[in-house]
């Protein structure tokens, strides 16, 4: 007579947390769906596991090829740049964000490219496989943005079965899925996009790319947060996760890679969404800035870091009477960084704005979240109070403390010769190590704290 396995109570299939009653949420991860039943049979222990004999002898490592890592361009020379040179043989990659960012007109571009690239240097096709849209659907956006090319293979496909039967029968050099939470594994129980299909289906799709060094490229959505939808292992399970991110208002598009095994995870590619298509732009400085020979009260530049790229920000602001309670909005800056940089204006310059509506931006839709934008923020604040501009061609870059002292700051180097390329004369920075090479033509003032950074750029007499 069969023994009914032992109930070992409840174990959370993402993070391992364990409980004797079954709850809907894990306690500790607080994802949902992801706790099931522990069995004592569950399990298998150290000594049951065979001993096989091995396919190969391990070998020396110098004696291994290195001809598998070599990496192949997309033909989207910004793409490039976030995955390192280009796509590895076997690699799987998962591109995540939000609805309607742009990710599936992106790798539509990549496809054509790819199968465009394919065709000359006699390759196998480039496989497509969509399972939220129609072949028609996408074919009309392929004709929207020029992606029309006869080695590229589409298929309207949602299981995973039929997928395989596609790689098996057409032998692709690219495999392009959009997306993974919308394919289903038959073998497996639950709708798609479960953490059960998603975790099933993404090891499906490593597991063909790893067997036939066929390069993966997953589409997968994003939750309210943000974060990746699925299960955390899916991000373990693939070789680099990419972040597409951008604002719906705005022409901006950036790629950044959170995970890569075959190169950085500090670069960010940029893109311009069009009309007809999606564009890369190797020089995005131009959507960030507003026109420069016009000197206005209450606009300051700065130079941020995007992963290794160095980004010229434009930081705008306004100080109006208040009518009412004041108010404190800002836009594509740390809310919190702007209070306390009023806090320290106040406070060090004696320039009030309990009264006032403060109002703060970047241009463009840019994001100034790192705290080398404080000394812009700030110099941005005094100028609007004092309704006098700062000095022509300024660009200003430096951490303020609550004591109004300037920070040193990382990348001051990269700062400085993209301040000076886009033709920035005078740069306000932090005290400066004698390793910083300065650009020729370019006048440097070290300041050591804020009020000495106004006053370099402001009448002396302005600030009371």
């Amino acid at each position: 007579m069969a023994t009914k396995s032992k109930s070992l109570g409840f174990r959370c299939t993402e993070c391992g947390w364990t409980t004797a009653k079954w709850v809907g949420r894990c306690g500790e991860c607080q994802a949902w769906g992801t706790v099931v039943e522990a069995s004592s049979s569950g399990g298998t222990s150290l000594s049951q596991v065979p001993v096989l004999v091995p396919h190969s002898p391990a070998q020396p490592i110098t004696d291994v090829s290195s001809q598998a890592s070599i990496k192949t361009p997309t033909g989207v020379s910004e793409l490039d740049r976030v995955l390192g040179g280009g796509i590895v043989p076997g690699v799987v990659v998962l591109l995540a964000g939000e609805p309607g960012v742009g990710k599936s007109t992106l790798l539509l571009d990549v496809a054509a490219k790819a199968a465009q690239e394919a065709q000359v240097n006699s390759r196998s096709s480039v496989l497509y496989v969509t399972g939220e849209e129609s072949a028609a659907q996408v074919r009309a956006r392929a004709e929207r943005i020029g992606a029309l090319q006869q080695n590229l293979l589409l298929t309207a496909e949602a299981d995973l079965s039929r997928i395989l039967g596609h790689i098996e029968s057409s032998k692709p050099s690219l495999l392009i899925v959009d997306s993974v939470q919308t394919v289903i594994d038959p073998t497996v129980d639950g709708a798609a996009g479960g953490v059960a299909q998603v975790r099933a289906v993404t090891a499906g799709l490593v597991n063909i790319a790893k067997s036939t060094n066929l390069p993966v490229i997953v589409v997968g959505h994003v939750t309210k947060d943000g974060s990746i939808a699925g299960p955390r292992v899916l991000e373990h399970l693939v070789d680099v996760v990419c972040q597409f991110e951008g604002d719906r208002h705005s022409r901006l598009r950036m790629v950044r890679a959170v995970k890569n095994r075959y190169g950085p995870t500090d670069e960010v590619g940029c893109f311009e969404l069009i009309d007809s298509g999606i564009r890369g732009l190797a020089d995005p400085s131009g959507l960030f800035l507003s026109a420069r020979n016009l000197t206005v009260p209450g606009t300051c530049v700065t130079v941020t870091l995007e992963g290794r790229r160095p980004m010229p920000v434009e930081v705008q602001a306004l100080s109006v009477t208040a009518a009412g309670p004041p108010r404190r909005t800002t836009a594509g800056v740390d809310s919190s960084r702007v209070s306390m940089m009023l806090a320290v204006i106040q406070s060090r310059l004696g320039v009030a704005f309990e009264r006032n509506d403060i109002f703060v931006s970047t241009v463009g839709g840019a994001r100034a979240q790192e705290p080398s934008a404080d000394l812009a923020i700030a110099l941005s604040l005094i100028s609007t109070a004092t309704n006098m501009p700062l000095a022509p061609g300024v660009a200003a870059f430096g951490e303020v403390s609550l004591t109004g002292e300037l920070r040193p700051i990382v990348g001051v180097q990269q700062r400085l010769n993209e301040a000076a390329r886009l033709g920035f004369k005078i740069a306000i920075v932090p005290p400066l190590n004698d390793e910083i090479k300065i650009p020729a033509g370019m006048d440097i003032r070290p300041v050591s704290d804020v009020v000495a950074a106004a006053n370099s750029v402001l009448p002396l007499n302005a600030i009371s």
